[in-house]
């Protein structure tokens, strides 16, 4: 007697004997089946009859869908300065993303635009309206879109999506449940995910950080147990810090930390460092214990370089060492009228 499992947009169900499986077929032929003796999740139209096979017995099935949190998926980060994530999906695996995060998909992978963040509990047997109300508020406030884009392999075998970072950076793979279910980034830092990741707000309580921290009063919280990417600016260092472990950082170099690390501020040192040592007034201080993760170049940075040297706005042109000045860039047609 064969036991057979069925999945309809990565919702799981079974085991099922055959007089079971040909009726759920019946109901519903728009989905994935399987049993023993198939290599993978094939579609029901597909499946010619529904009758036992020999063989020696594969894995198991994957668990149902209600049973975790996320999809787990694979993935692999590819580059070096410029990073790009490619996720692997499996029938009926969903990956989120941020929108206009996407580089390039396979054609059998869906792409819908979702309000909100798509998380499970905006689903069936959610809160309904108002939390996926809430959900998009939520992302507003902490510099994401309003809408959050899902793709959805609807094929057979295995399937890529791929996205990219805004500006030039390194992707972080976290998994959240080694981290205890719990991150806190930095504002606009969320870049993919897989399905089931919650995007919330970390409020700062104390007052000279939310001021003076570099990242305001408001930053992102992710929630799950499965795997999302961030990215950061240059290059990232994590450190663990032992209980009562205390770092001195640059307010914008603080990518993310763990929920029972504690983050303040504190002043530089005297007048002479605070006007002459072009690291402003205040450095942000992490506390143990917990990991924080380090960027080397936030993007406020080289984006305040780049606007200091735009001519435009009053910045100096050295010519990049040319005797000709801007006569050369004239020349060369840097220069516009």
């Amino acid at each position: 007697m064969s036991q057979w499992f069925f999945t309809y947009n990565g919702e799981r169900s079974g085991p099922f004997e055959d007089e079971q499986a040909r009726a759920q077929a019946a109901r519903d032929p728009n989905g994935h089946c399987w049993k023993e003796g198939f290599a993978e999740w094939l579609p029901i139209h597909a499946v010619p009859e529904f009758a036992s096979s020999a063989g020696s017995p594969p894995p198991p099935p994957p668990p149902p869908a209600a049973s975790r949190g996320t999809d787990e998926i694979d993935f692999r980060i590819i580059g070096e300065d410029m990073q790009f994530v490619e996720i692997e999906l499996d029938p009926g695996e969903t990956a989120i993303a941020e929108a206009g995060a996407l580089m390039v998909k396979d054609a059998s992978v869906r792409m819908d635009t979702v309000f909100g963040d798509g998380s499970p509990a905006q689903g069936a047997g959610g809160g309904g309206f108002m939390d996926t109300l809430m959900s998009a508020g939520k992302r507003v406030i902490t510099g994401e879109s309003l809408f959050t884009t899902m793709f959805t392999h609807e094929g057979t075998g295995k399937a890529h999506v791929s996205f990219a970072a805004p500006f030039p950076g390194s992707v972080l793979p976290i998994k959240l449940s080694d981290h205890g279910g719990q991150l806190i980034c930095q504002k606009d830092s969320f870049l993919a995910g897989a399905r089931g990741v919650s995007i919330g707000i970390h409020f700062q309580r104390k007052i000279l950080t939310g001021l003076f921290g570099g990242e305001g009063f408001i930053m992102q919280k992710l929630e799950g147990d499965g795997w999302v990417f961030v990215h950061a600016g240059g290059t990232v260092v994590e450190r663990e810090l032992a209980p009562g472990e205390r770092i001195d950082v640059d307010t914008g170099c603080v990518m993310a930390y763990h929920a029972g690390v504690d983050m303040d501020v504190r002043a530089v040192g005297g007048v002479k460092s605070m006007v002459f040592g072009g690291e402003g007034v205040f450095l942000a201080t992490l506390t143990g214990p917990g990991k924080v993760w380090l960027q080397s170049l936030p993007f406020s940075r080289m984006a305040g370089r780049m606007l200091a040297a735009a001519p435009q706005t009053g910045g100096r042109d050295r010519g990049e060492g040319s005797v000709l000045g801007g006569f050369g860039n004239l020349l060369g047609g840097d220069n516009r009228f």
